[in-house]
């Protein structure tokens, strides 16, 4: 079954780091777009970061200047490095791939960041 596994969410004290990896298995294909989205409780999932298989990378604007979003197109792999944290970081982060009609998500991990 094909699948994304993401991995290094945990708990930070606002101003910390996390790095947030996702890795695609059982994938014959290199993936047109990976990103990362999140979604806090009570609110819609929205999208963080996303990388073309051609390094073009787009950014919300609350995240600019603070996360780096980079993959590994050869091994379908996407990292979400996440400097300066703040408590309005708090969500699950989904990774995400896609190419053509495929559209894949991981399962999710939690990240927190407390004041």
């Amino acid at each position: 079954q094909v699948q994304l596994v993401e991995s290094g969410g945990g708990s930070v004290q606002a101003g910390g780091s996390l790095r947030l990896s996702c890795a695609a298995s059982r994938i014959t294909f290199t993936m047109s777009v990976m990103g990362w989205y999140r979604q806090a409780p009570g609110k819609q999932r929205e999208l963080v970061a996303t990388i073309t298989s051609g390094g073009r990378i787009n950014y919300a604007d609350s995240v600019k200047g603070r996360f780096t979003i980079s993959r590994d197109g050869a091994k379908n792999t996407v990292y979400l490095q996440m400097n300066s944290l703040i408590p309005e970081d708090t969500a699950v982060y989904y990774c995400n791939g896609q190419r053509g009609t495929n559209d894949l998500w991981g399962q999710g991990t939690q990240v927190t960041v407390s004041s």
